[in-house]
This record gives C-alpha cells, sequence and structure tokens, in this order.
C-alpha cells in the first residue's frame, strides 16, 4: 500500500471510529480525538476529570471498537506489583513428578490497558506499571518478557478527594503521551446522556480498526516531515517553559517552578505528525503544535506557589507562552 493510500485508510478508520464511540459517548470529541491521536504515535495518556465523566466508558468502548486485546485495573492501595505484572508460582511436572516455577502473566500483558485511577496504588505499584510502558517488557529474576504489540496504557485519575493518593512522580508523568482533560458536558450533551442511559437500550459496537493498521498508522505517521520552521517554533515554545534558560521571560520566573524536559519536543512533534494526518494533510503546520501544546505540556509543568496563589493554572501559563513564542514562515525555495 502506498503511503497515500495509508494516509486515506487512517483518516477513514479514524471517522470510522468516531462514529462507533458515537453510540455510547456524548460529545466529548476533543478527548476522542487527543486519545485516538496519543494511541497513532504509540505513546500513552492519561485522562483526568472527575467522577462520573465517562473515562472508564470512553476507553472501554475505544477498546471494543479496534481488534484489540483489553483488560483493566481497578488500582487500589493494597495493589501490589505482582498483581500487575505477573508472578512466579511452582507447578509440578506429572511426569517427571519434579518441580519448577512458571511465571503466570498479569493484566499488564494485553493491548489496551486500562489503568483506573492510577493515583490510588502506592508508589511500588506505580512503578511497576510505569516501568512497563517505558521498556515494553516485563523481567522476573532471570527472564524478560515482551508484551503484545501494540501496547498502549490508558490511565485516568481523579483531581478531587486528594486524601489517601499517592500523585505521580513527575518523572514518571513525562512518561505519558498526554495528559487529558475530560471537563463537564454542555447542557445539551447532558440531556442525551440522561436519555441513553436510563432507557432499556444498549448500544453494542462493531471493531473497526485492526492491530494491524494502528502499528501501519504509527509507521505511516514518522513518514511526515516537518518543516524547519514548525522545528522552530515547538523548540521556542518548549524551551520557553524552562525559567533557568539565560533568556527566560520574567513572566515565566514569576509562575514556572520546573519546565518541559526534550521529551515534550519529541512528543509534540510525533503527535503533530499525526494531526497532520487526520487534517488531510502531508506536513506538520504550527497549528498542529498549538492544538496539542496544552495536552502534550500540561503534566510536564511545575507552577510556582505564587501561580497558584494567583489562580492562575498550568493551562492559562501554556496559552500564554503559546501566544508569546513568535510563528516562523516557511521558506520558499
Amino acid at each position: 500500500m502506498s503511503d497515500s493510500a495509508a494516509a486515506a485508510a487512517l483518516v477513514s478508520g479514524y471517522n470510522k471510529l468516531k462514529a462507533a464511540l458515537g453510540k455510547r459517548i456524548v460529545g466529548q470529541e476533543a478527548v476522542i480525538e487527543q486519545v485516538f491521536i496519543a494511541i497513532a504515535a504509540g505513546g500513552h495518556s492519561l485522562l483526568e476529570g472527575v467522577p462520573g465523566l465517562a473515562k472508564t466508558l470512553l476507553v472501554k468502548s475505544l477498546a471494543d471498537a479496534m481488534h484489540l486485546g483489553f483488560r483493566r485495573i481497578q488500582f487500589t492501595p493494597d495493589l501490589m506489583p505482582a498483581d500487575i505484572t505477573g508472578t512466579e508460582i511452582i507447578q509440578e511436572d506429572p511426569e517427571t513428578g519434579r518441580r519448577r516455577m512458571n511465571f503466570m502473566h498479569g493484566p499488564i500483558f494485553t493491548q489496551i490497558l486500562l489503568a483506573d485511577e492510577i493515583n490510588r496504588t502506592p508508589p511500588k505499584t506505580q512503578a511497576a506499571l510505569l516501568e512497563a510502558m517505558q521498556e515494553k517488557s516485563v523481567t522476573v529474576g532471570q527472564e524478560t518478557f515482551a508484551l503484545p504489540k501494540p501496547f498502549f496504557v490508558l490511565a485516568t485519575q481523579n483531581p478531587i478527594e486528594q486524601e489517601g493518593t499517592y500523585p505521580l512522580p513527575e518523572a514518571q508523568k513525562d512518561r505519558f503521551l498526554f495528559l487529558i482533560k475530560v471537563d463537564y458536558p454542555t447542557r445539551n450533551d447532558e440531556r442525551e446522556i440522561i436519555a441513553r442511559t436510563t432507557g432499556g437500550e444498549t448500544q453494542e459496537i462493531e471493531a473497526v480498526i485492526t492491530a494491524e493498521e494502528l502499528q501501519a498508522a504509527q509507521q505511516l505517521s514518522r513518514k511526515v516531515p516537518v518543516p524547519d520552521h514548525v522545528v522552530d517554533f515547538v523548540l521556542d515554545l518548549v524551551r520557553a517553559t524552562r525559567p533557568k534558560e539565560p533568556d527566560a521571560s520574567e513572566y515565566v520566573k514569576s509562575m514556572v517552578g520546573w519546565g518541559a524536559g526534550p521529551r515534550a519536543s519529541q512528543m509534540l512533534v510525533l503527535a503533530g505528525k499525526v494531526r497532520a494526518l487526520l487534517q488531510g494533510r502531508t506536513h506538520v503546520t504550527t497549528d498542529d503544535i498549538e492544538a496539542l501544546a496544552a495536552p502534550a505540556l500540561r503534566h510536564r509543568l511545575v507552577p510556582t506557589f505564587h501561580a497558584e496563589a494567583e489562580g492562575v493554572t498550568v493551562d492559562q501559563i501554556i496559552a500564554e507562552l503559546v501566544k508569546q513564542t513568535k510563528k516562523g514562515a516557511a521558506r520558499v525555495l
């Protein structure tokens, strides 16, 4: 299949996916787009929102719309690393009578893993999951077991009720391509939610995208060219978040305690390539970067006490930095 045909297949698959999810999910178009972009770019996503906004239903419906294995882990304070990765057990060989250690795969051995309320479990269990996310494998004793391909983690967390939770450290948040905010529905959407969920009918979702198509999308997206002026825009934007840079603005010095690292630049470019394909373009523009700046950066910035005291949110800081960052123009050859 040619690259142009593969790009058309990606757009077609995304449109089918949106139509399938529309049977269960009302609204949330931006959330669906961002989750799909992260998956097509080969990254993991963190979904944050108050209870009852269908975060879990969205991920489950997404898995139903894809020919992918799916498992859900409800994170609790007593969850242990082996409950996620698996454990070795002693089994007796019926023929020889000898005992041997066999590894029993945990729920992480799937293709889409829903880590529900990831901030409810202790750091050692969080670390076991995040290590597997990074390495795409699980090591037990002397053996290493590869995770299925493709492998995506979609984790949810509740921004309220922080008592008894274990917030993810910044270094672990950085492993997620996006932090996606799930907001309250509009009045009309909430009316539709009531109508759908209080009736007797349940909507079934047919799988419309295969694992092979997703892997092809990941390979295709990496071929999308990024003009120099877009790379410069990404560099200027990400480097502008660092208060210790020599040319950091007074605004950043007063509002940002710690800025985004190089991974933010990489993720912005990768995600921008997928968005460009979904928009029917074969190159990335600064509009793609602007559209994805908030989900790609909001979990990579640490606001200062001054910003928190002033009621300035991370999203407001990002919006201001996007506004201040100059856009270059493509050079005509």
